[in-house]
């Protein structure tokens, strides 16, 4: 988003831990109330207002500022970076689109988690293929020989795998919005930015 407001890669790396740096030494999550809205709306009008403070000083401190510098995956913001698509979406529907993409990620890691803490993972690695529906997947029947199970075994476990997946990104959703009445809603606008 910071990107998007016409920063370079430096700056907006500055003014991103710098906003974080405020919202956490500030304390605002603690403010947060979900009767209010959104998580995402939160987050994006404080780093809007703060955004417009720190352009507001006339008299920038130089990188740093005597702050401890909190680090990020340069690397991989970047990348991210790179690949979002130059003039297709604007700033805030960017930001929409990432938030809903880390909400999916996040659900997948918590599948992860759960079938490593099992005993799981190497199941769970053959079969992550399925997860989405990918035309490049291999055959049940041939993820079945290699485990050792049928495959009307396998199919069942991805139908498992699945079905606790779309449980997990509506736990992740129902975190961010005010009652569980909006959950379907959120999901579907958030399908929306997605595919959109």
């Amino acid at each position: 988003y910071v990107r998007r407001q016409g920063e370079d890669e430096e700056s907006a790396k500055d003014l991103t831990q710098g906003f974080f740096a405020r919202l956490l030494e500030k304390n605002y999550l603690a403010q947060v109330q979900r009767e209010k809205g959104k998580f995402r709306s939160f987050l994006l009008a404080s780093l809007k207002h703060y955004l417009g403070d720190e352009r507001d000083k006339a008299c920038a401190q130089k990188r740093g500022g005597g702050q401890p510098i909190i680090s990020l995956d340069d690397t991989t913001l970047e990348d991210r970076y790179r690949l979002e698509p130059v003039d297709a979406m604007d700033a805030e529907k960017l930001f929409e689109r990432r938030w809903a993409l880390t909400l999916l990620e996040q659900a997948r890691t918590r599948v992860r988690e759960e079938s490593l803490k099992a005993g799981k993972t190497e199941f769970y690695d053959r079969l992550k293929p399925f997860e989405s529906g990918n035309q490049n997947s291999p055959s049940y029947a041939q993820v079945a020989a290699e485990l050792g199970l049928t495959e009307s075994a396998v199919k069942s476990a991805v139908f498992r795998m699945r079905q606790r997946y779309r449980e997990l990104v509506r736990e992740e959703v129902a975190s961010t919005v005010e009652s569980p009445a909006e959950v379907d809603a959120e999901i579907k606008y958030l399908i929306s930015v997605v595919s959109g």
